[in-house]
């Protein structure tokens, strides 16, 4: 697996059950289409307003595949294939973007990426949102 688009979504903590939900019709979708599913994820303890789906890909062109078959699946709507393609449009050009941070990444001696990882851990430690409760 060469690409992996993570898809962020903010939840309604009360529909969490729609979310799983979800989840099982996307996960009959998402093979049938040529993707590979990971999965899809909710917190166990914490925020309770996120959830995460992880599609991989072969390739560029697997992917580009994949949201071609995505439009003319049966079970989805043609406004639920578009939502998605959008979604997998922008998860693309940030997981492109990644992949290009990590491969630069391989080059930082050990002793640098450690002390880049602990000052990343204070930094996020500041942030409202990475603040333990």
């Amino acid at each position: 697996m060469k690409i992996l688009c993570i898809i962020h979504y903010e939840i309604d903590p009360s529909q969490r059950d729609g979310f799983k939900q979800y989840a099982e019709n996307w996960g009959r979708i998402i093979p049938r289409c040529g993707g590979r599913l990971i999965g899809y994820y909710l917190p166990y303890e914490g925020t309770n307003y996120v959830g995460w789906g992880m599609i991989g890909f072969d390739s560029l062109a697997a992917y580009e595949q994949y949201k071609a078959r995505l439009k003319e699946d049966a079970d989805l709507t043609r406004e639920d294939a578009t939502v998605a393609s959008k979604r997998l449009k922008e998860m693309l050009a940030f997981t492109e973007l990644v992949d290009r941070w990590y491969a630069q990444m391989l080059n930082v001696p050990r002793p640098r990426l450690m002390a880049l990882v602990k000052l990343g851990e204070k930094i996020a430690g500041l942030l409202p949102m990475g603040r333990s409760k």
